[in-house]
């Protein structure tokens, strides 16, 4: 069976426009106009055509993404839906918050690693989650999500959910996490969070015929030239795309199909004609928007 994967968000926490943000990527958005289009934050819906799909992880915009995909709508007649299952590669807001939308009692199997399920129980509004199953996983341990999907986390460098952070924001072991997944011969790799790209993670793209790779901020100091926050993007848990250290330099030589997906708001990348998305088009990535149905 074929692997389908439907983008669902391809925005970082805050969506495109951010609700609360006038920057000149949000303003052309705020204002309709074509060369950007909206966008929620980041997820993926997983299937291979038996009618159930996986989500990576829960954005806060999940009811919306929900009802703006009529493969996820609910079957009928009564309650019920065909989403399944839920992974988590991280225990960010934007990554576990919409699993709040789903705690009206239709069942469903929880992927995460210990560290995500200790930060998810640090809050007790989870635990309206009454019908779900959880699982816990470790990285780099392979998982079947049913016969003929696997799964598999594995590490990638990053930081602690904001709201954990202490004074060190060094990421544990399994605080963030990239995604393999695995069907009828066919690799497709989710990593909406890199701090950076190690041997291992590069051997494991090259073997991928999709990458969908954090796209989060095209330079490093993105946020504080547009004068909408003080972090640079590396402090944040992101590698820019751009620069002779960006992502752009150091996947070079991929051929899997590869996207940009998890895209702030203060992305140029995000406007269609800019300088950004050009250098990143011509070296053979697209950059996700919502919806975009991808086949393997």
């Amino acid at each position: 069976m074929a692997l389908t994967a439907i983008v669902l968000g391809a925005a970082a926490g805050g969506g495109v426009p951010q609700w609360n943000c006038r920057c000149s990527v949000c303003e052309l958005a705020w204002s309709g106009d074509v060369r950007v289009t909206a966008r929620t934050q980041a997820g993926l819906a997983i299937s291979v055509g038996d009618g159930r799909f996986v989500l990576i992880n829960a954005s806060p915009d999940l009811r919306q993404q929900i009802q703006a995909t009529p493969a996820l709508h609910p079957p009928g007649p009564g309650r019920g839906s065909p989403i399944d299952a839920v992974v988590l590669t991280g225990g960010e807001i934007d990554q576990i918050a919409g699993l709040l939308s789903l705690r009206e009692n239709s069942p469903f199997t929880l992927y995460a690693t210990g560290d995500t399920y200790a930060a998810i129980g640090r809050n007790a509004m989870f635990s309206a989650l009454a019908a779900t199953t959880r699982r816990t996983v470790g990285l780099g341990e392979p998982f079947a999500l049913r016969e003929d999907l696997s799964a598999e986390l594995f590490a990638v460098p990053g930081k602690m959910p904001l709201y954990l952070e202490s004074e060190s924001p060094t990421a544990g072991n399994e605080a963030n996490a990239g995604i393999e997944l695995r069907a009828g011969g066919k690799k497709l790799v989710f990593v909406p969070a890199a701090a950076a790209v190690t041997r291992e993670m590069w051997e494991r793209l090259l073997g991928a015929h999709i990458v969908l790779f954090d796209g989060t901020f095209y330079t490093d100091d993105e946020m504080q030239v547009r004068g909408v926050g003080s972090k640079t993007a590396r402090r944040m848990g992101h590698m820019p795309v751009g620069g002779s250290d960006g992502s752009l330099a150091a996947l070079h030589g991929l051929k899997a199909r590869r996207i940009y997906v998890h895209i702030n708001n203060t992305n140029p990348m995000l406007v269609t004609g800019s300088r950004e998305r050009a250098a990143a088009e011509s070296a053979g990535w697209e950059i996700a928007e919502d919806g975009m149905e991808l086949v393997l």
